[in-house]
């Protein structure tokens, strides 16, 4: 009886994400986006990606949230990031009206990160979570990473919308999506506030390592790639202020930053969990 609001949070929860998928999926067929229903598919959608992500954020809490300490297994982790950069996305969309499509784009992303949770039962029970020093080094990185995430997305939506532009016609998913300057200009801002995250997260795990974990610092794959992923961020940045970087060098570093970030959050916990059993 103690799983069955679990069990019904599940369920709730992934039929939020697969009704703004569907609802997604119709806006993306130009037959269909131009339909009289569209404007109540519009209400529908502003109504429902809020409840999604509250929700979702609640099966987050019972699952993070345990008696035996912050359960960081690797679907929790990928669950609560991808919660977290829908939330950014949604808070984003309430400035930037055209970013609500985005949410429906990546509810189907959400949904996956449900089911990656149910079907992957590892656990990796962080015991000195109430520690001060170690949340605020947690909730930084978290945060760092999601920001990251939205960035990537970002820079994939430029890079469709480039090619789409091209081509002299925009498919439906990608017309309320603000012009491809303002979604640079956007992109960098995104970035930078995610380097001083991911710059406070590197210089607390390596300076504050053994108050946060309980051991010195040791140089591992996690804390390389996270090195190598604040290096090119970092060098993004810089050629963008001083030698006016950005298109599509712009989105290539962005994506070869994230993948190097992914190595070394997510890929680490993979081979950890998975594949060596730790």
């Amino acid at each position: 009886m103690e799983e069955m609001p679990e069990l019904l949070l599940y369920f709730s929860t992934a039929a939020c994400w697969l009704v703004l998928s569907g609802l997604a999926w119709r806006s993306s067929r130009p037959a269909l986006a131009g339909g009289p229903e569209i404007r109540a598919e519009v209400r529908v959608e502003s109504f429902l990606a809020p409840v999604a992500l509250v929700l979702h954020a609640m099966l987050l809490y019972q699952r993070v949230l345990t008696a035996q300490g912050m359960d960081l297994g690797v679907a929790n982790a990928i669950s609560l990031l991808i919660w977290l950069a829908l939330l950014i996305y949604w808070l984003a969309s309430l400035a930037y009206g055209g970013l609500a499509a985005i949410l429906g784009m990546l509810a189907p992303v959400a949904l996956a990160a449900l089911l990656l949770q149910a079907a992957i039962p590892t656990h990796n029970y962080v015991r000195y979570a109430g520690d001060p020093l170690f949340t605020l080094h947690f909730g930084i990185a978290m945060l760092a990473y999601a920001l990251f995430i939205v960035a990537t997305v970002h820079a994939l939506l430029m890079l469709a919308l480039e090619k789409w532009l091209h081509r002299g016609v925009l498919p439906p998913f990608l017309r309320n999506l603000p012009a491809l300057l303002e979604m640079e200009a956007l992109l960098f801002r995104i970035l930078l506030a995610a380097f001083v995250l991911l710059t406070l997260t590197v210089v607390s795990g390596l300076f504050f390592s053994e108050q946060l974990f309980g051991k010195p610092f040791t140089l591992t794959h996690k804390t390389l790639f996270g090195i190598v992923s604040w290096l090119i961020f970092g060098a993004l940045l810089a050629g963008h202020h001083w030698r006016g970087w950005r298109g599509r060098k712009a989105v290539h570093w962005t994506l070869a930053g994230f993948t190097a970030l992914l190595l070394a959050y997510i890929g680490s916990k993979v081979v950890l969990e998975l594949i060596l059993r730790r």
